[in-house]
């Protein structure tokens, strides 16, 4: 027998500790492969709302006009020369049809085909008014709340979609009729055909009107004049006047071209000031602003969009609604600003020149009266009849002048008839024969984007939270501790046939041998009756696998980690204690098991149940619990009387005994010390199962006095932080400790198991003894 009188010392294992953040490509995926049913049942609940949504969902159809919007050559209306803007201006191409998008978008527009139609008659857009109507009586207007309603609803219906690289545009409109989706369009087409001419002719109408009033009062003056020439001619007997040869006069005559010019520049400044004053601000601001307003309409429209889309899926009075809407009003407001900031500005320069052309024509006017003093100094009836001549030829010139103006204006306005526009009508809109949404292909493929990334983020945000040691590299990464063994979850074994029959026959008694308690004892006796019922032969315990089965993998795994422990400390290991962080952890197996395997070196092997508190070895091996370690630390009877030899060879085990009141002083006494003694002069190996080390100290107690400490780790099961409290307990105590050993590890599913299984699936392949043998006989020499 081996003597060793004093437990040696060892230095602590170092390794590298791997950043615990580091995580591959393949590790992801294996997380989405291991959480797989989360996902497909994440996406599959989402795909179902997706169906379930599209079936609900009222049935809408699209149709849409096709127009085309042409550029037009910009021609004042007013007394000025026509103006044509370069074609080559960037900016003023960028901005004329953004332009045409937000007033096919704007409210005034809405109004004009809500008024063309007068929706609040029609059922569809007024169900209030149905019996109304088809009683005869409906009203031929609507008040302004009404008429604005229906055209906030008709804006919602309203798509304006730019066909790249053309000048064409599609106007859609989405109704649930399909008859009322073609007849919008179609009107919504009209409409802005219509208001484009008569917004043009309202212009140039303006322009002409004003001309007439300024002619008339024109002719008016020239009629006084004409009777004021021939009463002084009459009196005064003047026919003619020679004006070339009286410096007085020239200088009338010169002052009366000036006033003339005068006159007119005042008149033309006059014109452009009331057209400024009485056109609307957003066709003023549109051609004076640039691209501001442009711009901050297609904001306005891509909001108003925004909201009238969602408002098929959410009620106004949802917060996010109002919100949208409060910032379209914002838009609104601040847009209305910059129109008539523009206006504003617009109107006083035109204001500024008229006054100065007006104060222009009062000065000469002025000047012209001094000189027509003057001139009568030297002539007074005289220059009295030359100015009255000259008033009468100045005053035709001006009327000649607006004459002709007014006829350019009224070609225009012939020209820029009712039905002449730039925009026309490349196809109408006809009632589309299927719905437009909910289309079941795009719910389902949202449902699946949805569905996947919602699978996906609870997918690793449970394995985020999952703080749990599932593999040996995690072991290695947390712990800074060898994996001795890796001992397969026994429901994924697989016999020489390549069946899973003896996970399936022994997963009770490996649920039983792996739980800290007796929870699985009550399913281990079922599956025991069911076994007899059919005729099978008893299942065997888990505990005992090694030696009833040991072609098994699992039970190659036990083998493993008993080389591991001889390879690595063959003439200094005696005495192991085996022990977990928590209850349920597998100690009670890896002791029992590891024991077997060492007895089947041929080596005496004492098994001690040195947990006082739950022992278990008494049931595994069928033996009365009466007697025990316990008694032999309490001198009731001799150590020798408590090693009692089982029915696997060279294998002893030591009962707990009766359960004490106080087990951790009996594990501290010098009792135990002398009894490890006396026990490592006389068998070869002894295997100590004790309690777990974070409920009790016993295992702090037991494993300072061993040769070296195990510790069992469930993989899945043991979280990161009670491993380590467990390992830095067990340190303190100034234990050994050898490596861990992994549990229930599931070969086929975890994310390291791949390189583990194939090392097991052909555990039958052969004894393994042989590489062990040579270390077992070099301790029997020594010892």
């Amino acid at each position: 027998m081996a003597t060793n009188p004093q437990p040696p010392v060892f230095e602590e294992p170092q390794l590298v500790q791997e950043p615990e953040s580091e995580f591959h490509i393949s590790q992801w995926i294996e997380v989405i492969r291991r959480r797989r049913r989360l996902l497909y049942a994440t996406t599959g609940i989402v795909l179902t709302g997706a169906i379930v949504a599209f079936l609900i969902t009222p049935k809408q159809y699209r149709a849409a006009t096709v127009v085309q919007i042409e550029r037009r050559l910009q021609t004042s209306s007013t007394t000025q020369t026509s103006q044509i803007f370069s074609w080559e201006d960037w900016a003023d191409a960028q901005s004329f049809y953004p332009t045409q998008f937000r007033l096919l978008q704007s409210r005034g527009l809405a109004e004009r085909v809500v008024r063309n139609l007068r929706l609040w008659e029609d059922p569809y857009f007024n169900p209030s008014r149905a019996g109304l109507t088809s009683q005869g009586g409906g009203s031929a207007t609507a008040d302004e709340s009404l008429v604005a309603y229906l055209a906030f609803a008709v804006q919602g219906g309203l798509e304006v979609n730019p066909i790249r690289n053309t000048r064409l545009v599609e106007l859609g409109f989405v109704a649930r009729a399909p008859e009322v989706a073609a007849r919008m369009a179609n009107a919504y087409a009209e409409a802005f055909i219509d208001w484009g001419v008569e917004n043009r002719y309202k212009s140039t109408g303006r322009a002409s009107s004003f001309l007439a009033s300024q002619i008339e009062a024109l002719k008016q003056e020239i009629q006084d004049k004409d009777a004021q020439l021939q009463a002084f001619s009459r009196r005064t007997d003047i026919v003619a006047l020679d004006a070339g040869s009286n410096v007085a006069l020239q200088r009338l005559q010169a002052l009366n071209g000036d006033l003339t010019s005068a006159m007119s520049q005042r008149i033309q400044a006059e014109s452009r000031f009331r057209e400024l004053t009485e056109s609307a601000p957003e066709t003023v601001a549109g051609t004076l602003a640039g691209g501001l307003i442009d711009q901050m309409r297609g904001e306005l429209a891509r909001l108003e969009r925004d909201y009238a889309n969602k408002l098929t899926t959410f009620k106004p009075e949802w917060p996010a609604m109002k919100e949208l809407k409060a910032q379209i009003d914002k838009t609104r407001t601040n847009l209305d600003s910059v129109i008539q900031e523009t206006v504003g500005k617009a109107r006083e320069q035109a204001r500024a020149e008229y006054q100065t052309a007006q104060r222009r024509e009062q000065s000469l006017q002025a000047e012209l009266a001094r000189q027509k003093a003057e001139a009568m100094k030297v002539n007074a009836e005289a220059v009295e009849y030359n100015n009255l001549l000259v008033e009468v030829s100045t005053r035709r010139q001006l009327l000649n002048e607006l004459v002709r103006r007014q006829s350019e204006t009224e070609v225009a306005s012939r020209l820029q008839g009712i039905r002449d526009s730039n925009v026309t009508v490349v196809d109408r809109a006809l009632p589309p024969g299927a719905p437009y949404r909910p289309s079941l292909q795009r719910n389902l493929s949202i449902g699946l984007v949805l569905g996947l990334g919602l699978g996906l983020g609870l997918v690793f945000l449970l394995e985020y939270l999952d703080r749990s040691i599932k593999a040996p590299e995690d072991v290695e990464r947390v712990l800074s501790l060898p994996t001795l063994a890796v001992i397969p979850d026994l429901n994924e074994g697989r016999d020489g046939y390549g069946t899973y029959r003896y996970g399936r026959r022994y997963g009770y008694g490996y649920g039983h041998g792996f739980g800290y308690g007796y929870g699985q004892r009550e399913r281990s006796r079922q599956a025991q009756a069911r076994a007899a019922k059919k005729g099978e032969p008893p299942l065997e315990k888990i505990e005992l696998i090694p030696y009833v089965k040991p072609r098994l993998p699992v039970s190659e795994a036990y083998r493993a980690l008993r080389t591991a422990l001889l390879m690595s400390s063959a003439d200094q290991l005696h005495t192991v204690l085996i022990t977990s962080a928590v209850p349920g952890e597998g100690k009670t197996s890896t002791a029992t098991n590891l024991a077997v395997v060492l007895a089947q070196l041929g080596n005496d092997v004492l098994l001690i149940d040195a947990d006082l508190r739950k022992p278990r070895v008494h049931e595994i091996f069928s033996l009365s619990n009466r007697i025990g370690i316990v008694n032999a630390l309490a001198r009731k009877v001799e150590f020798d009387k408590v090693c009692i030899p089982t029915h696997v060879p060279h294998l002893f085990v030591t009962p707990s005994g009766t359960i004490p009141p106080n087990p951790a002083e009996l594990l501290a006494s010098d009792r135990m010390r002398e009894m490890l003694e006396t026990i490592r002069q006389r068998f070869e190996y002894v295997v100590i199962d004790s309690p777990p080390a974070l409920p009790v100290t016993d295992s702090s107690i037991l494993g300072a006095i061993a040769d070296g400490v195990l510790l069992c780790a469930g993989a899945g099961g043991l979280l990161r932080e009670d491993a380590r409290a467990c390992r830095d307990r067990l340190l303190m105590s100034g234990s050994r400790l050898l490596g861990v050993v992994l549990n229930r590890f599931r070969l086929t599913s975890a994310r390291y198991g791949k390189k583990y299984y194939s090392a097991y699936q052909f555990g039958s392949y052969g004894e393994t003894e042989s590489e062990v043998e040579g270390a077992g006989a070099a301790r029997r020499q020594t010892g």
